[in-house]
């Protein structure tokens, strides 16, 4: 059975946990199917995420992404199952790398092996999940001894996260569906192939693997501020050697090379300017209403399944979240 079109609100709200729990309220209310936290740092999304559980009945509630830096494989397979039995059933466990950046400078961790760290991660919390008793020695996570209670009545989900060609190969066979993040459009088929050819070495099909993807959404008649803020916001993104590299193999080698270099001489015009308007627009989704659910319902028909809805513009982040409520949109 292919997997349907959801429409998701990306949590947590940056006012805190008050806040979010009541922006969870309204959006389940409203008929968005999912809520997608993200890990970035502040509020905490694992924590957050028990008491959107616990104030909400219908929406399923996700990490896109948790850092495996962060947390050992038995602290996700120990949250994982609270959360599972908070939501009843609804929860589903991201998990990717993230970024040098983050990892080395916000966490003093060593960021090495991503790739391996993440399917490693992910293949040891499936087994605890499953209340094996744990004997695994991987390159990058090991496990003796360790048991915790199994989930009865159902499966614990584990995505990945995943932008280059090995890891979204990866995703797609190891774990239960793909995470994907700030990809151009014209990138997007050969990221998809890339997924298919994964899910058939697990004998699953491309339609049968949810794709989740964080679209960075403005309903505005302001393109240019909208512009101007994604380019600001997204700019530093791209000058982290994972998305930098990732940039120049959607086919922007000049882009990240001139990004690369205006953030190593701390230029922030070379790095911001290095994102023209034409790009800005192929990576983020910007408009009225209306061209912003065509964008959407086209990137459904290629591939993505669960649409997750962020807006950095807290001026028209309402706005653009009511523009996805069950009263103004569906597939």
């Amino acid at each position: 059975m292919a997997v349907p079109q959801r429409t998701a609100l990306t949590l947590p709200d940056p006012r805190g946990v008050e806040a979010t729990i009541e922006l969870a309220k309204w959006a389940e209310a409203e008929g968005y199917d999912d809520l997608w936290f993200a890990d970035s740092g502040g509020v905490d999304a694992m924590t957050t995420a028990a008491a959107v559980a616990l104030n909400t009945e219908r929406v399923r509630i996700g990490t896109a992404i948790i850092p495996v830096y962060t947390r050992t494989p038995a602290v996700f397979a120990s949250t994982a199952r609270v959360l599972w039995e908070l939501s009843k059933g609804r929860f589903i466990l991201g998990l990717g790398s993230s970024s040098q950046t983050m990892m080395e400078n916000w966490h003093g961790q060593t960021f090495e092996k991503p790739l391996t760290r993440v399917k490693e991660t992910t293949e040891l919390v499936k087994q605890m999940l499953n209340g094996e008793k744990t004997s695994y020695d991987g390159q990058t996570v090991q496990s003796h001894g360790y048991r915790q209670l199994g989930i009865e009545g159902g499966t614990q989900p584990v995505y990945m996260a995943a932008l280059r060609p090995k890891m979204l190969e990866t995703a797609a066979e190891f774990s239960d569906g793909v995470i994907l993040n700030l990809f151009p459009k014209q990138a997007l088929p050969k990221m998809i192939e890339h997924i298919r050819i994964g899910a058939e070495r697990a004998g699953k099909k491309l339609e049968d693997v949810e794709v989740v993807c964080r679209h960075q959404v403005v309903v505005t008649d302001g393109k240019a501020q909208a512009r101007d803020r994604i380019r600001g916001g997204f700019a530093p993104y791209y000058a982290t050697p994972v998305y930098n590299n990732f940039l120049a193999w959607c086919g922007y080698e000049d882009v990240a090379n001139t990004i690369k270099e205006g953030w190593a001489a701390k230029d922030r015009e070379k790095t911001t300017s290095a994102l023209d308007d034409q790009l800005i627009d192929d990576i983020a989704i910007l408009g009225s209403m209306e061209e912003c659910h065509e964008r959407i319902r086209e990137y459904g028909e290629m591939g993505i399944t669960t649409h997750i809805i962020s807006c950095v513009s807290p001026k028209e982040a309402q706005q653009t979240y009511d523009a996805f409520t069950a009263k103004h949109f569906s597939f």
